[in-house]
């Protein structure tokens, strides 16, 4: 994913924090903040020490990262949106790990009803 869709600044990252527009499902949890002049969504990444070393969680940040590329057409355009990953992440395969991120994301309305999964 391209850097103009991430979320860089920790400022910018509070903002969004700070909405408390959140939702959350055993394996992540997703805060949202409406950004309607905005060309493309931004996504915020965060997987904290609760996960593992460093190879555990550069391994859920992938995960998260291609299951959000692959679900591009699909998302919300003008958000910005963090993806806080959860101790219960570390575990799971990419399949589980898409169908979990899927799952938050609809609960968070931030992915297009025409969208069913393969």
């Amino acid at each position: 994913m391209r850097k103009s869709y991430r979320i860089k600044k920790e400022a910018e990252f509070q903002q969004v924090f700070e909405t408390r527009n959140s939702v959350a499902n055993r394996q992540f949890v997703v805060y949202s903040m409406a950004k309607p002049d905005q060309l493309h969504f931004r996504v915020g990444i965060s997987v904290g020490k609760k996960i593992g070393n460093a190879v555990h969680r550069n391994w859920v940040k992938r995960r998260i990262r291609q299951s959000l590329l692959e679900l591009k057409p699909y998302l919300k355009q003008d958000v910005d949106f963090l993806v806080i990953a959860r101790p219960r992440a570390d575990g799971i395969s990419m399949t589980d790990a898409k169908s979990s991120l899927i799952h938050v994301l609809k609960l968070a309305k931030l992915l297009d009803s025409n969208y069913s999964e393969e």
